[in-house]
């Protein structure tokens, strides 16, 4: 089993980008399992998300507290102490910065993906919305997610600005950084 978690802020497109991730592992034929954690539903608002995926149906219902991934949206909320207590010894750890490496140097012990999606985001023409560029580069950093079929899911989830959210994913898809 693959434990996930997103923390972004509201606006960003936390709980959307578990949903299309869970699709995505659906569309693969495995069992995914998703739901997010929010306080009060305003723009800005710490957001959680949690995805579980396997290729047996998964019965655990409860918060995941040692992910294999850790995926932030907001730097803002990234806890260099917090990370290293919390993600298994192999995991990941992607983060949305536009700073360099040297800031999150305690962590290139995981595998470290760092990507400047708000960059991908504007380009697109997305805004502050960057769940779309963020999973782009969570695919190919993973090795598991054809880009194809993470494009298919965004554009049938994601019907406003569709072609601008694949041309997200694609962009991301080749601009990240990822440090072993």
């Amino acid at each position: 089993m693959v434990e996930i978690k997103f923390c972004g802020r509201g606006g960003q497109g936390v709980v959307l980008a578990s949903q299309i991730l869970a699709e995505v592992f659906f569309r693969l034929n495995l069992y995914p399992q998703c739901y997010s954690l929010f306080g009060g539903e305003r723009k800005g608002a710490p957001v959680t998300g949690f995805l579980r995926v396997d290729e047996k149906k998964i019965y655990l219902k409860c918060e995941i507290k040692k992910p294999d991934h850790l995926i932030y949206l907001s730097q803002d909320l990234v806890n260099i102490s917090e990370i290293e207590s919390i993600l298994k010894p192999e995991g990941m750890v992607l983060i949305n910065t536009p700073l360099d490496v040297t800031r999150y140097e305690p962590l290139r012990k995981f595998r470290l993906v760092l990507i400047d999606a708000f960059q991908i985001a504007e380009e697109q023409g997305l805004g502050s919305t960057i769940n779309t560029a963020i999973l782009g580069a969570y695919a190919r950093a993973s090795n598991q997610l054809p880009l194809d079929i993470l494009e298919a899911v965004v554009h049938d989830l994601v019907p406003a600005k569709a072609d601008a959210n694949v041309r997200a994913v694609k962009q991301a898809f080749q601009m990240k950084k990822i440090y072993p």
